[in-house]
Parts: C-alpha cells; sequence; structure tokens
C-alpha cells in the first residue's frame, strides 16, 4: 500500500493482524491524528524502539516501503521456523500423552490405584515436563544476555554471531536509510542483547571519533565472530568504505551469516523431535520393565 502511494492512515485502517494486534493497531490508528507513524507506532507497542527509528530514517530519507519489505521478510524467516520447530515437535508429544494416559489404564482397571492417582500419574511427568521447558527458556533468555554463556565453547559461538549479525543489520538498514554513522552506532548497539558485546561494540564510537574508519574501529572488538566470520566483515566494511557501498557490503556480510544461523537453525529443529522421540520411548521402556524388576 505505501507502494501504491495510499495515505498512512488508509494504509493501516485497513491492515487485517491477528487479534491480539488489534488493540495496539487501533491505539496506533488513534495516535496517528497527532503523530507520525514511527512515534505513534512506538507509543502503541506495534513496533519496538529499533523498528520506529528505523521507520523515522525511511521517512526522513523518503518512503519506508523498503524497510517494511525489509522486516518482512526478517519475521517471516523466524516465523517460518517457529513453525517447523512445532510442528516437529507435535508428534512426539502426542506419542507422550497418550503414553501417559494408556500406560496406567490397566492398574485403574484392576483396582491397583485410585482414580485421582491415575490422574496424578498423567498429570505429574507433564508437570515435571513443564517445569523443564520453562528453566530452558529461562536459561536461553539467560545466556543472550549474560555474560557468563559467552565462556561455554558451542554456545558462545550461536550467542556472538547473532548478536553480531543483528547490530551488522541494523547498522546496514539505518545507513542505507539515509542516518548518519555517528547517529546510527549508538541506535544498532542498542540492538546487542548481550551486555559483554555491547560493551564491546559501544567502544566503536568513541574510536571513530578520533578520526578512526570503522573497519579500523572494529579490528579490534573481541567479538567479531570465528576467524572466517571475522576477516569477512572487516574485508566488507573496508570494502563498503572505499567504494561508499557500506549499507550493501554489510547486507552481504549479514547474508553470511544468517544463512549459517539459519542451518544451525535447521540441524536443530531436525534433532529436537529426535530427541523428543528418544526421551518418550525411554520412559515408555523404563515403564515397562519398572513391574519386571519389582517382580524379580
Amino acid at each position: 500500500m505505501e507502494t501504491a502511494g495510499l495515505p498512512v492512515d488508509r494504509a493501516f485502517a485497513l491492515l487485517n493482524v491477528a487479534d491480539a494486534a488489534k488493540p495496539r493497531l487501533s491505539n496506533m490508528q488513534r495516535l496517528l491524528k497527532r503523530a507520525d507513524p514511527a512515534s505513534a507506532g512506538e507509543r502503541s507497542g506495534l513496533f519496538t524502539r529499533l523498528e520506529a527509528q528505523l521507520l523515522r530514517a525511511s521517512l526522513a530519507a523518503g518512503s519506508p516501503a523498503r524497510l517494511y519489505q525489509r522486516l518482512a521478510d526478517l519475521y517471516t524467516q523466524r516465523a517460518m521456523q517457529i513453525a517447523r520447530t512445532k510442528s516437529q515437535l507435535a508428534l512426539p508429544a502426542f506419542m507422550l500423552v497418550a503414553a501417559l494416559l494408556i500406560a496406567p489404564l490397566p492398574q485403574l482397571a484392576s483396582s491397583a490405584i485410585t482414580f485421582t492417582g491415575y490422574l496424578w500419574g498423567v498429570f505429574k511427568p507433564l508437570l515435571m515436563i513443564g517445569a523443564l521447558v520453562v528453566a530452558g527458556q529461562w536459561v536461553i533468555a539467560q545466556s543472550a544476555t549474560s555474560a557468563t554463556f559467552l565462556s561455554l565453547p558451542g554456545l558462545s559461538k550461536m550467542i556472538v554471531q547473532r548478536n553480531v549479525r543483528d547490530f551488522f543489520e541494523s547498522l546496514a538498514i539505518l545507513l542505507e536509510a539515509g542516518v548518519p554513522v555517528f547517529d546510527a552506532l549508538p541506535v544498532a548497539v542498542s540492538t546487542i542483547e548481550n551486555a559483554s558485546i555491547k560493551q564491546d561494540y559501544a567502544r566503536l564510537l568513541p574510536r571513530m571519533k578520533t578520526g578512526a574508519t570503522l573497519a579500523q574501529a572494529l579490528e579490534d572488538s573481541h567479538y567479531l565472530g570465528a576467524p572466517g566470520s571475522r576477516e569477512r566483515a572487516l574485508a566488507f566494511v573496508n570494502t563498503g568504505e572505499a567504494s561508499g557501498t557500506l549499507p550493501e557490503m554489510l547486507l552481504r556480510h549479514v547474508a553470511f551469516e544468517t544463512s549459517a544461523i539459519n542451518e544451525r537453525a535447521k540441524m536443530l529443529a531436525t534433532w529436537r523431535p529426535r530427541v523428543a522421540y528418544g526421551m518418550v520411548v525411554a520412559w515408555m521402556a523404563m515403564g515397562l520393565l519398572s513391574p519386571l524388576a519389582l517382580k524379580t
């Protein structure tokens, strides 16, 4: 609709969004009467701070249509990864629930356990699994922000790669929208979740203000990815600054990093259901063998 030249208030009024987002969209439409789209979107909760900043820069540079497309592609990719993982875990989850419901039925039929005991036998493992999932999500959330997890070899590589990719992507979009590099750097740094990595990248702006180029400022960074990623990032930044195509070069590097991250995500998505299947089979085997062990 932006490409077609439709006014912003009419474009947002015609959007069809999920029920959960409708209150925020309605609030934004109300705020649009006295605020620009970026401010209205941020105040209504429809846009994050970074999205609002990017939109503000795109509006100053002309049309935000290209930014909308980039964000749409980014979130579509993330949604597809989540949907793929959920679909692959659906069958193991069904098998687990079915096993929990069926395994105690003979004991219930023979009055060896009461109906209350049957329900507890079904829900106790589910509650334990739920607690493990919550704990796992907490660990993942902590790993994204805490410096402690950067000392773990395998996890450290994933944390650094994701944070640095997000930084370069945000910086590229801001520069592409016409935001000066000194103004774009603090916004891009704010997208870094991990405190140690954010502190390291916060030093870029002071270095550049003393006369260093972005490539020179990045050379001393402790968190620039694995050796191959580090060399490619510095080469692309050097080329971009020399040729005046820094946003394009940054986005090329981001494309390589995103591809590597997606491959790792696909591998994890492939192994998650296999691990889940294995756990379900192991639990069922333990349930079948435990009565035999008691008899012997």
